[in-house]
């Protein structure tokens, strides 16, 4: 499927039949190379697809330009390969012309954050109900290796062979600067939570923001592997869980303690510290979002993944749809050709 039909069902309705993760596979081949993390994302997004009860016919996935752009063809729903950084233009378009659709966003951080950087702002300031699903492997893959918004201040790379003297975007905190309603963060190499991250931004009512840290094998390959990988992760990466404590560390026997507004690694051998000395998360807090999205460069600090904030505000397109249903009631329907006709009016 590759274009959207005039009619489809709400998607308030059920699927008629239950669906299996085959059901979201397409008949392409999947032409990403061998050992890309996209891989992963591709198989846990299709797994987690029949549990969030949405027609086929009424999913849609809308990309731009990278390898992270393939995605549509190898999802059997509905979807557009779209244009350089305009994925979220284009989604943006469709979900405010067909409001029941579930729309979801595939991109890079090279396509969603550099020549898409303005339209990501703005389509996460307006809350509009879209899934953005940004995949963060820090290079520009498709083009052969040069450095992206994301890869680290020195980046050697064909586009920097002296170093990049960029400092990188941060894209939870770029989220959260931007009104965010959901921003998280998960990996292609821990499935099960990448499976349960998916489920909520899929949940959420308004604009959900994904990073997913990927691996490319070819250009940037080891890039997180200090998160991934089990001999590494435990000592690297806290796990946000709401009303949870930030514990980390082979044995649970670190955590994270806020002094003042600062996040600071403590050991709860010994007696100083204890459990209740240590942050609890709480994923409606925007305050200490940010505070968490601030250790991600901090190599003192374990690097936050999970959910970061999640919170209501009315949609966009639900204050839209309201906005014209008042127009109609004070000015009824309106008449496109008797619009164009009045006024002031001239032939040539």
């Amino acid at each position: 499927m590759s274009v959207l039909v005039e009619e489809v069902v709400s998607n308030s309705e059920p699927p008629a039949v239950k669906y299996t993760a085959k059901n979201f596979q397409s008949d392409q081949d999947v032409r990403w190379c061998p050992g890309c993390g996209d891989y992963s994302i591709l198989a846990q997004v299709q797994r987690i697809m029949p549990e969030l009860n949405v027609k086929r016919e009424n999913t849609v996935f809308v990309s731009g330009i990278g390898c992270s752009s393939r995605f549509p063809y190898y999802m059997d729903t509905y979807g557009f390969h779209s244009i350089h950084g305009r994925a979220t233009a284009i989604a943006s378009g469709l979900k405010l012309a067909r409001p029941e659709l579930s729309v979801w966003v595939v991109t890079g951080d090279g396509d969603g954050l550099s020549i898409g950087g303005n339209h990501m702002i703005h389509l996460i300031r307006r809350n509009i109900d879209i899934n953005v699903m940004m995949f963060n492997n820090q290079i520009y893959g498709l083009t052969k290796g040069q450095y992206s918004p994301t890869s680290e201040f020195g980046k050697v790379t064909k586009s920097t062979p002296m170093g990049s003297i960029d400092y990188p975007f941060n894209p939870a905190s770029l989220a959260l600067g931007a009104s965010g309603t959901f921003v998280a963060r998960t990996m292609d190499r821990d499935p099960k939570h990448l499976q349960q991250i998916i489920k909520r931004a899929a949940e959420h009512k308004g604009t959900s923001f994904v990073e997913i840290y990927q691996n490319c094998n070819v250009f940037n390959d080891g890039a997180f592997f200090t998160l991934t990988e089990k001999e590494s992760r435990d000592e690297n990466v806290v796990y946000l869980e709401h009303g949870k404590p930030l514990l980390f560390g082979k044995e649970k026997d670190k955590g994270i303690h806020l002094d003042g507004f600062t996040p600071t690694v403590v050991s709860l051998k010994g007696g100083k510290y204890s459990v209740n000395d240590l942050i609890i998360h709480d994923e409606n807090n925007s305050t200490l979002a940010f505070i968490l999205a601030n250790m991600t460069y901090n190599h003192a600090l374990p690097r936050p993944v999970g959910i970061f904030l999640s919170i209501e505000r009315p949609t966009y397109e639900s204050q839209m749809t309201r906005q014209i249903q008042v127009a109609i009631e004070k000015r009824g329907v309106g008449d496109l050709e008797k619009l164009l006709g009045s006024g002031d009016t001239w032939t040539i």
